[in-house]
């Protein structure tokens, strides 16, 4: 910043900041998982010692991970059948979430009639667990797909409209104002102004959405008529009693989330913050 401010350059340039968020992101990432291994490992260790518990342990479930990646079944289907299957309908559900969530979120953020009717049914929306759409979307589409994907979508929808328009509202009034006088019609100023100081909020409803919709999917998996899909996989594991594919299933899921939030959610977040300008030191 400062080589900028000295070369009377305009735009700052913030890449190395970048590269270290970066290397950080990993080496935290990396060390939370470690950590996680080794409660699993102690809980599984106390409890086969206690109870006597048949508890995986975290080699016996990576090996069974491996098998189930060279081709071994899980509950009767292949580990990337129920990937695929899970992804399609999260994928969808989330799809509809994200377009109905940034859309009216964007409306209601902007106009403050819509936002004081629109928001009291949204709110009413976040209150209701995920799991109680069930029989709604029982009633509505039967078992199967659709009722799946509906009660993703129901659920991820409400933090993407939440988030979406009160960043939308935060943004200083004067910073709009400016704009205006400086030329720039309504929609400029909505696209250059409002949703620049809004995208760190919008990223996190996107973020809640997405993280509420995968663990509403693994639930209506359960309950909802399908016969493949990670969910699936983990009902099914009670009545067989294989608990090691129960938790290889877990693992799949831990990944995608993981794949999901580190990859696409905090790299965007970063580099919205180093092109703001806003520092992500700890306080």
């Amino acid at each position: 910043m400062q080589q900028a401010l000295d070369g009377n350059e305009s735009q700052f340039r913030f890449r190395p900041e970048n590269k270290r968020l970066l290397a950080q992101d990993i080496f935290n990432a990396v060390l939370g998982l470690l950590a996680i291994i080794a409660l699993w490992w102690f809980v599984a260790e106390l409890m086969i010692y206690i109870r006597g518990a048949a508890f995986p342990t975290p080699p016996e479930v990576f090996n069974a991970f491996w098998q189930a990646l060279l081709g071994a079944e899980v509950n009767g289907r292949s580990i990337f059948a129920h990937t695929e299957s899970s992804l399609y309908r999260w994928g969808l559900g989330y799809l509809i979430a994200s377009v109905l969530g940034l859309a009216l979120g964007m409306a209601f953020g902007t106009m403050a009639r819509l936002h004081d009717v629109g928001m009291v049914a949204v709110h009413i929306l976040q209150m209701i667990p995920g799991l109680a759409w069930i029989p709604i979307a029982m009633l509505m589409f039967g078992l199967g797909e659709a009722a799946t994907v509906f009660i993703i979508a129901v659920t991820a929808f409400p933090p993407i409209a939440l988030n979406t328009a009160g960043g939308i509202r935060q943004v200083p009034e004067l910073h709009a104002r400016v704009a205006r006088m400086s030329g720039l019609d309504g929609g400029r100023v909505f696209l250059h102004v409002l949703l620049p100081g809004a995208a760190l909020s919008i990223i996190n409803g996107l973020r809640v959405g997405l993280a509420n919709g995968w663990r509403v999917l693994i639930a209506a998996e359960m309950v909802v008529g399908v016969a493949v899909g990670l969910g699936y996989s983990i009902y099914q594991s009670r009545y067989n009693l294989d608990f090691t594919a129960a938790f290889v299933s877990i693992m799949v899921i831990c990944a995608i989330g993981l794949t999901i939030e580190k990859v696409l959610f905090t790299t965007l977040e970063n580099k919205l913050r180093n092109r703001l300008g806003v520092d992500r030191e700890d306080l």
